[in-house]
């Protein structure tokens, strides 16, 4: 990935990073979040709401391991992997997606229903 290029997206507000983000994971089919050493994944909270996070880019996910998140690793997610594992965890945790934090700061924040729903809109225009 182009240093330009992270550092034009890493630079979008979170909600222009959530639309790059949602175009970027139906082109490649894979996705980005971190695990501790010991396999669990990373969450953060704001307001009370626990947040599993994600990004379209391991580089993204490698600029967020830091302070808390020094330790953890970068997992890479298929679609299917998405849907049949990652997908219900959430639901199961009842989890909001913090899509594409940056730089400490909380991302785009949606509910599963919504990420569901915008991604399968996305994946159309792929049929």
């Amino acid at each position: 990935m182009h240093p330009k290029e992270i550092e034009t997206v890493s630079n979008l507000k979170p909600f222009d990073r959530y639309k790059y983000f949602i175009k970027k994971i139906a082109d490649f089919e894979v996705l980005y979040t971190i695990k501790s050493l010991e396999g669990n994944f990373a969450i953060s909270e704001t307001d009370n709401y626990l947040m599993f996070p994600v990004w379209s880019h391991q580089e993204f996910a490698k600029l967020n391991l830091n302070k808390e998140w020094l330790n953890f690793k970068i997992i890479e997610i298929s679609l299917e992997e998405l849907s049949d594992k990652i997908y219900p965890f959430i639901l199961e945790n009842n989890y909001l997606i913090n899509v594409f934090p940056m730089n400490n700061k909380t991302g785009f924040v949606v509910s599963l229903e919504e990420f569901e729903r915008d991604l399968s809109e996305e994946l159309k225009n792929y049929e």
